[in-house]
């Protein structure tokens, strides 16, 4: 089976209109298809998809995720950013919504951890484009360092466009 990429992921929510305005107001999604308190499919920004992303509404009666802790299920989603600078940009965003958890640097990645409304937690990643990789940085990708974003601009810039997935080389990124 030759998977190359996920094309979309399906979430289960408690309450549709308050996932809505997590991804829609704080991502930059936008609505592709509602069907009114039941279910959503959402595109992001710089995505050719169909949807990226569907919410199925359970109800307000149900509590936060248990995967890790009490079942297994999802960890988190991870989305790729386009720049430096809407990672930066979204560090602020979610900061101020209360929604940001965590940042870290994966030495070819740079992340920023968040949690939706539901406390289902989503990374947020900006890509080291592969020409733009050394040695250093590709022998560092097995630790996790707090994520300088200052540094990670002055070194690589704010608009420089990340690398896909695991940074192919020849695919984006070049200057």
């Amino acid at each position: 089976m030759p998977v190359t990429r996920l094309n979309h992921a399906v979430l289960y929510v408690a309450n549709l209109e308050r996932s809505l305005s997590f991804w829609m107001g704080l991502l930059d999604f936008e609505m592709i298809l509602e069907i009114p308190g039941q279910a959503a499919f959402l595109r992001a920004p710089l995505s050719t998809n169909d949807h990226d992303l569907g919410l199925f509404a359970l109800g307000d009666q149900l509590t936060g995720p248990t995967a890790g802790t009490t079942s297994v299920g999802l960890y988190h989603l991870a989305f790729e950013l386009d720049t430096l600078g809407e990672l930066e940009r979204l560090s602020s965003v979610m900061a101020s919504a209360g929604a940001l958890v965590g940042a870290s640097d994966h030495g070819t990645t740079k992340s920023l951890y968040v949690v939706d409304p539901d406390g289902i937690e989503i990374e947020l990643c900006w890509i080291i484009p592969a020409n733009l990789l050394d040695e250093a940085t590709i022998a560092s990708k097995a630790t996790t360092t707090r994520l300088d974003m200052a540094k990670e601009i002055a070194r690589y810039g704010a608009q420089t466009k990340g690398g896909i997935g695991i940074s192919i080389p020849g695919q984006r990124g070049k200057p």
